[in-house]
């Protein structure tokens, strides 16, 4: 990882700006948003830029919040108008690094950040700002990780050229189809995370300049993270510096380097837990939704037996076709019956869940075996009925496996953080 200069200056703290009407620690304002405007050699425009988003923000913004102007390596009159913008706007402070890149401006401000939600939008304010609130919102309130601005959403209203349009297009379909991203829009200059989680992803990203937020983004979704998505109107600067030939071509380097990274090993980085959502309770719905599963399982299984039935011995049949359904069945059963979703522990339970294929495959396999010793020539409908008792009991002990060992919310609580739920949030027994 790339170190900071050591000759990083860092402007005084100013007080934080808090939103007209709204007074003390109890109120919505008490929470803090930091904004990070990252520029280099942007003295035209960043004095206007600056006091358009103050503007928007003591005005519509129901949080305290401080803007940070990140100024790296500047060669014109940039930090003259940074530390100016300090003096004159209490709530705007400057910090200067003498090393280039958007990703070292933005490392080095969010991982000293004390705000609760750490921002950052570029100077030429190309995206709407009436994001921004929708951006900050699912994070103060702990329901997403990460939010970001998307111009590919299908509620965006973009203007940009061919060129610009093509690029971006081909550069986040190349990370859904190599990196198997599922955010649309990586390099849309618009996004915010809640800081302890930016600050623990921090440790695991690398680049210090346009790839950053790709990065961020991709290590995010491996940990397990919600990103939350924002259309955008999104208006193209026709003022632009950026090398987009260089920039993709660094790009594609850093996909390169993040995706071997990958091959090699974990890729992702231990981040402080979102608040779980409470799991339906109580075992009477459980059995429900786990007996409609069931059903429906159990009509796959006998399906896949028969067409099976025609071109294996029947307890090859009866294996493959108990294999594909058991998949299936603890699939549902974490989606539906305990409201598990997302890859984190996926396949731990694919693992454990097994142990009720086991199960099941013996039961059934010795119920075949009894039915062709007792009856040697036994019908397929024969075959069928005890097939469905032998599933019966391998329901049964399926559920209280589940139940009790797989998505247990004490155990995967503690595997995942160390502490047990809290006691409101366990299963009523």
């Amino acid at each position: 990882m790339t170190v900071m200069s050591k000759s990083v200056v860092l402007a005084r703290e100013p007080a934080d700006a808090t939103p007209p009407g709204t007074t003390g620690p109890e109120s919505g304002s008490a929470r803090l948003v930091e904004v990070v405007i990252p520029v280099h050699n942007e003295e035209r425009v960043l004095e206007r830029s600056v006091r358009r988003v103050h503007a928007y923000l003591a005005e519509g913004l129901p949080y305290r919040f401080r803007i940070t102007i990140a100024d790296n390596a500047s060669t014109d009159g940039t930090w003259q108008v940074a530390t100016a913008l300090e003096r004159r706007l209490a709530h705007v402070r400057a910090v200067h690094l003498d090393l280039k890149g958007r990703g070292r401006a933005l490392r080095h401000v969010w991982s000293r950040s004390d705000a609760d939600v750490v921002s950052y939008m570029d100077v030429d304010l190309s995206t709407g700002l009436d994001a921004f609130l929708p951006l900050v919102a699912p994070l103060m309130s702990g329901h997403s990780d990460l939010a970001i601005g998307s111009r590919l959403h299908r509620g965006s209203m973009v203007v940009r050229g061919p060129k610009r349009e093509f690029v971006s297009r081909t550069y986040n379909t190349l990370l859904h189809v190599t990196m198997a991203a599922r955010f649309s829009d990586a390099q849309c200059g618009f996004k915010a995370g809640r800081t302890d989680v930016v600050k623990a992803l921090l440790a695991g990203v690398e680049d210090e300049a346009w790839f950053f937020d790709t990065e961020l983004l991709l290590l995010a979704e491996r940990s397990g993270l919600r990103v939350h998505e924002v259309p955008v109107d999104w208006v193209d600067d026709p003022d632009s510096r950026v090398d987009i030939v260089r920039t993709a071509v660094d790009d594609l380097r850093g996909m390169v380097r993040v995706l071997r990274r990958t091959l090699s090993g974990p890729a992702e980085v231990p981040v402080p837990p979102r608040k779980r959502p409470r799991i339906t309770t109580g075992v009477r719905g459980q059995l429900s939704s786990f007996a409609v599963i069931g059903v429906c399982c159990t009509l796959a299984y006998l399906l896949l037996y028969l067409l099976l039935r025609q071109l294996t011995p029947p307890l090859a049949a009866n294996a493959l076709a108990l294999l594909v359904t058991a998949v299936a069945n603890t699939a549902a059963n974490r989606r539906w019956t305990f409201g598990l979703t997302g890859p984190r522990d996926a396949l731990r339970h694919q693992v454990e869940g097994g142990l009720a294929f086991v199960i099941g495959l013996v039961l059934s396999t010795a119920t075949l075996a009894l039915v062709r010793s007792a009856v040697p020539h036994a019908s397929r409908s024969a075959e069928l009925l005890a097939l469905v008792g032998a599933n019966v009991l391998a329901s049964a002990a399926r559920f209280l496996l589940m139940r009790v060992w797989v998505f247990n919310p004490r155990r995967t609580d503690r595997q995942l953080h160390g502490t047990p739920v809290p006691p409101e949030e366990h299963w009523n027994d």
